[in-house]
Formats: C-alpha cells, structure tokens, sequence
C-alpha cells in the first residue's frame, strides 16, 4: 500500500472565461501550471500522480492543442506525458480538456518539480480557463 508523501496545486486559472491568454506562437509550448514535491521520506517504488484541466477558445476546427509535462521546469527536460487533441467539430464553445498521467520511479531528489504546457498549431487560440495542473507523490 502506497503512503502519502507530498501533493501540490497549480491553479492558474479558477474559473471559465476568467482569463484570456492568446497562443501566439506555433506548436511552442506555453506554460499554465508547475508544482514542486517534497520528496523527504520516499522508500521503495516512488511514483507520482499528475492531473489537471486547461480550457482553450478555438479560432476554427481542426486545431490541434497539445499539451505536455516534463519532469524539471523547461520544455527540453525529460518528458513524463505527452497528447494532442484535435478538434474537428465546428463548435463556437470553449473546449475543455482533462489528463492524468503517472511517473514511475522518477529520480529522487530533495524536491521533484513538474510543469505542464499547452501548445497549439494555429494561431488565434486562446487559454480562457479554468486552469489547474495537481500533483501527489506517493512511495510504499
């Protein structure tokens, strides 16, 4: 059985239609959520489970939004999860979209950082919340 070390929240965003941040940049990742995990008292089998929600306006169909974690705080450090998310229905409301993801085994450090960002593959997109991105760190 697993023992609760450590959790954190990313809230950036509370509500729908609370902000309004546009993607100005093609498929370069934008970030919308890091958090920082104790790790004192890991054992055996340190894992941690991520999840979060980020909703995003559409400019048209057939956009692709992807979001990513990595492990560290910059886009170039090790990916934990990675999905893209096209939408092809011709929908006017914002698009909300849910993920989990787990790593398993990260290397244990004093402090475990994680950050989630948001890219898209058209211009005109624009975060407009909510926006949260959780962490918990469990080990057995």
């Amino acid at each position: 059985m697993g023992t609760y070390l450590d959790g954190r929240t990313s809230q950036n965003a509370s509500y729908a239609n609370s902000i309004a941040i546009p993607i100005t940049l093609l498929n370069t990742p934008q970030l919308f959520g890091q958090v920082g995990l104790v790790s004192e008292g890991v054992t055996t089998n340190p894992r941690v489970i991520l999840k979060g929600t980020i909703s995003v306006q559409l400019p048209i169909a057939l956009v692709g939004i992807t979001i990513t974690i990595v492990r560290g705080t910059l886009p170039t450090d090790p990916l934990v999860y990675s999905a893209t998310s096209t939408f092809n229905l011709s929908v006017l409301a914002p698009q909300v979209i849910t993920f989990s993801a787990d790593d398993f085994n990260p290397p244990v450090t004093p402090q475990l950082t994680y950050t989630a960002f948001v890219s898209s593959n058209f211009l005109g997109t624009i975060r407009v919340g909510p926006e949260s991105f959780d962490a918990i760190l469990v080990s057995d």
